[in-house]
């Protein structure tokens, strides 16, 4: 294995929503495969995590790219766009065009580079007609992009394990522990690096909600999750304002 350092750059996803640690931080899949390189790299692996919750897609290049790229890792892993299809301003074309063009600098440094296909979320969240063929959109561009300048895709959204509404949290649009760690382990195959195996078990699903608990459940989803979202759309503020990346510089895992 030829990594010695990995900067991971992205929103939420990356960030490790909803996989906390005990002190209340958030560990993700990011943290689960710097733990697994350098374990296999040793002491000298180095590792950072520049990704914010709620960044959208130019704040996560301007304020994140250049400072990956300022690092000179061997690995950088890049994730966006998702907070961005859910705006009403959202533009493909432009974003299409953007995505291509920040992988191309990403690549250019000689780093190797992982990208994401975004796993079917829509099923359980409002409006999906209207979303679904953005994913769809955004989806696509990524694995022509990958193809194109040689990145490394980890293709979340040709696994049907993430259907199951055990692998993300209460919030219904970030993932639990358990979908983190399958995360984890579709990105170290992707590398070819070996994982625990455990990491890809699926927990059971949940037993079948008869209709009116179901409608209740969407009620107390709504009020806890969709309407502080919504305020937050209408007063112009995001979830990260107040938040700073957990690992803003290259350093040991166990730190």
């Amino acid at each position: 294995m030829g990594w010695r350092s990995f900067v991971a750059v992205g929103d939420s996803f990356t960030e490790g929503m909803d996989d906390a640690y005990p002190d209340g931080t958030y560990r993700g899949w990011a943290d689960l495969v710097a733990t697994r390189l350098a374990a296999e790299a040793g002491p000298d692996f180095r590792y950072a995590n520049l990704a914010i919750r709620g960044r959208l897609f130019p704040n996560v290049v301007a304020e994140q790219v250049p400072a990956a790229l300022a690092m000179k890792p061997d690995l950088i892993s890049f994730a966006a766009g998702g907070n961005d299809v859910l705006r009403r301003t959202f533009d493909p074309d432009a974003l299409i065009a953007r995505f291509d063009d920040v992988v191309r600098q990403l690549r250019s440094g000689g780093a190797d580079v992982v990208l994401f296909r975004f796993a079917d979320l829509m099923a359980r969240l409002p409006g999906q007609r209207l979303v679904a063929p953005r994913v769809n959109v955004l989806n696509r561009a990524v694995g022509e992009t990958a193809e194109r300048h040689g990145a490394i895709m980890v293709d979340l959204y040709a696994d049907d394990a993430f259907g199951n509404p055990m692998l993300w949290s209460a919030d219904r649009l970030h993932l639990s522990a358990a979908g983190h760690r399958r995360v984890a382990a579709h990105v170290l195959s992707a590398l070819g690096v070996g994982c625990d195996e455990d990491w890809l078990l699926v927990p059971p699903h949940p037993a079948p909600t008869p209709w009116l608990a179901a409608r209740a459940a969407d009620l107390r989803w709504a009020g806890q999750h969709l309407a502080p979202w919504v305020k937050r759309r209408l007063t112009g503020r995001s979830s990260g304002d107040t938040v700073t990346a957990k690992r803003p510089v290259l350093g040991p895992v166990a730190d």
